[in-house]
C-alpha cells in the first residue's frame, strides 16, 4: 500500500486498503483473538476517476503486470463488503447459535446474512459466506446452484470469524 501511495498521483485513487476479519484461534491453552486479510495479496484501489487510475498504474506496467492482476469489482460485491466491513474495512466477530439445524446469528455483522453462510467451521470458528446471491434464494449448505446470469465462477466466498456459541438439537 506505501508503494502505490508515493508512486500513484492522489488524484488517482480516493482510499487504498486492505479487508481484514477477526478470527478466534486457540493457542498456549486460551483463545485469542486475530485480525487476518479476508483477501491476502489484494489490495484495493477505491477511485472516483477509473481512466486516470488506469494512466497512473500504466506508468509502471514494465514492473507490474497489471492489466492481468487489476479486477474492477461489480456494485453488488462493494456493496456487499462495505455493509459488512463498515468504514473500518474490517469484518468483525460474530456470535450465533445453530437450532434445530438453522443457523441464527445473535450479534456481529452476519446477523440477517444467515442465508448466505454456506458452511461453519465450529472448530475453527469460522464461516464461509457468499457474496454473490439472490436475496430470497435459500438452500442447504454445500449444495452448489447456479445463480441467474452467473456461472459458478462468478461466486465469490468471504470468510468471516463467528462463534456458535449453543446448539440446540
Amino acid at each position: 500500500m506505501t508503494i502505490c501511495r508515493e508512486k500513484l498521483s492522489p488524484k488517482a485513487y480516493g482510499k487504498i486498503f486492505v479487508l481484514t476479519y477477526d478470527r478466534l484461534r486457540r493457542y498456549e491453552g486460551a483463545w485469542h483473538l486475530e485480525r487476518q486479510l479476508m483477501f491476502p495479496g489484494h489490495i484495493f484501489l477505491e477511485s472516483e476517476n477509473e481512466e486516470f487510475l488506469s494512466e497512473e498504474l500504466g506508468k509502471y506496467s514494465d514492473t507490474v503486470e497489471y492489466q492481468k492482476h487489476l479486477i474492477p469489482m461489480s456494485q453488488e460485491k462493494e456493496m456487499f463488503l462495505k455493509r459488512l466491513c463498515k468504514e473500518e474495512f474490517h469484518l468483525r466477530m460474530s456470535k450465533g447459535i445453530i437450532c434445530k439445524g438453522n443457523t441464527q446469528i445473535t450479534e456481529g455483522p452476519l446477523k440477517g446474512l444467515e442465508n448466505r453462510i454456506c458452511r461453519i467451521d465450529r472448530h475453527k470458528r469460522l464461516a464461509k459466506i457468499e457474496m454473490i446471491r439472490k436475496p430470497d434464494e435459500v438452500r442447504p449448505y454445500g449444495k452448489k446452484v447456479g445463480i441467474e446470469g452467473k456461472s459458478l465462477s462468478d461466486v465469490c466466498y468471504v470468510t468471516a470469524g463467528l462463534e456458535i456459541t449453543e446448539k440446540i438439537v
